[in-house]
């Protein structure tokens, strides 16, 4: 059982954002053009304003209910995200409370997006590259497609690959979204969490999704 973060430091969380954004540089790529998001499903909200203070802008939530709750006594300033599974009957709550929808990946969730969605909804479709009946996403051979039909404006792609013991193992999920991206004309690549975001950042990742190597 995965237990919640409490206790959290600004400073740590602070030393830690500044030992990944030079880790990041370390790789070749400017830190500026990768975004940090701090996933907070095990933060609980009255932990959120140490992640404010130490210069954490997005924020991202894995359930619908949780997100709302946060939402609304989280320190201005704050964006956020919806990271997680998203149930379409969720859609109406999330919509209004975030900048992106991070997993997109079901045609009942595209009827939702279609009546509440408007021209400034943006979201990624999720994308199921290692065929894990487990895992959310759309099937890579049904990407195009699905792309035609979203009724909102798609502006990347998010991936989870397998659990591995190794980072490296990661790399070719990492490099297949990218591909991906690129024949789609798609700007964001949302992948790589604390184990493997440095091989998430040597594919092209715009976005990485941290929680505990930002909070230990």
């Amino acid at each position: 059982m995965v237990e919640l973060v409490h206790g959290l430091s600004a400073e740590r969380v602070r030393t830690n954002l500044a030992r990944v954004r030079d880790a990041i540089a370390a790789t070749g790529r400017e830190p500026g053009t990768v975004e940090i998001l701090a996933a907070v499903k095990y933060v609980p909200a009255d932990e959120l304003p140490a992640l404010a203070e130490a210069g954490i802008t997005v924020l991202g939530e894995n359930r619908a209910q949780e997100l709302v709750q946060k939402t609304a006594t989280s320190p201005a300033g704050l964006s956020w995200d919806f990271i997680g599974h998203l149930q379409s009957r969720k859609v109406r709550d999330v919509l209004p409370l975030v900048r992106y929808i991070h997993s997109v990946s079901s045609d009942s969730v595209l009827a939702q997006l279609a009546q509440y969605g408007n021209a400034e909804t943006e979201v990624l479709v999720e994308v199921n590259l290692s065929g894990e009946a487990s895992k959310s996403g759309i099937e890579p051979s049904e990407l195009s497609g699905f792309l035609e039909r979203c009724p909102v404006r798609v502006v990347g792609l998010m991936t989870m690959p397998p659990l591995a013991a190794r980072a490296e193992d990661s790399r070719p999920y990492f490099a297949r979204l990218r591909e991906l991206a690129a024949e789609n004309e798609l700007a964001q690549l949302s992948m790589g969490t604390s184990q493997d975001y440095l091989v998430a950042v040597q594919e092209g990742a715009t976005i990485v999704r941290l929680g505990t190597t930002l909070y230990r």
